[in-house]
């Protein structure tokens, strides 16, 4: 479990109880359910990563939309705050670039959220390929969380981050790779293939 989930659920059960001790005990009860519910929202489940020449999913959601971009494909995933919202690198390799930028808090699973919301976009490349995937804050979401730092080497499907709240996740693939994932798709952080790498 994410700590910031305990720290979020501590608050909230020592303000029921200050709400209880000075009013009414049952005026701290929606204080303990959102304590509950905080200990949900930063779950963080072990997963089974696949081996082999794939990008695997770096959030759990739904595909929104795989469209092209540039010379590249986007994969998007909506999360909802009933999903997992851990990062996980979607390839193996070497962080080559971390670029955050402010902007917007549209509803991420509008197609106009990838360009203006605020987002953390990260540059892995490795094997001979380069993977971007993006960070994408939502309506509700207020904080992108991003724990590696350029130069830092990942394995695929290892943690890297979090987004606090509803959000969304774009990962950009070159031609060298085949989409696995297709629009209304339920996907896993780490353990959804999302594409497997051509000739290798």
């Amino acid at each position: 479990m994410v700590i910031t989930g305990v720290y979020y659920a501590t608050g909230l059960i020592a303000s029921g109880l200050l709400v209880s001790y000075f009013s009414r005990p049952a005026y701290g009860f929606p204080f303990y359910i959102l304590a509950a519910f905080c200990l949900y929202f930063f779950r963080d489940p072990e997963r089974e990563i696949p081996q082999g020449p794939y990008a695997v999913s770096p959030a759990d959601g739904k595909v929104v939309a795989v469209v092209p971009e540039g010379r590249r494909t986007r994969i998007s995933i909506f999360l909802n705050v009933f999903d997992v919202h851990v990062n996980r690198a979607p390839v193996g390799g070497r962080i080559a670039s971390v670029e955050y930028r402010p902007g917007k808090f549209l509803v991420a699973s509008k197609e106009e959220a990838s360009a203006l919301n605020e987002q953390n976009t990260v540059t892995v490349e490795g094997d001979g390929t380069t993977v971007i995937f993006k960070q994408i804050a939502g309506l509700v979401a207020r904080r992108i969380i991003f724990r590696k730092a350029p130069g830092d080497v990942v394995s695929m499907g290892e943690r890297v981050g979090l987004i606090q709240f509803g959000s969304r996740v774009d990962v950009l693939l070159g031609a060298e790779w085949r989409i696995l994932v297709h629009p209304g798709q339920r996907v896993k952080a780490a353990s959804s293939i999302l594409a497997q790498r051509e000739g290798a």
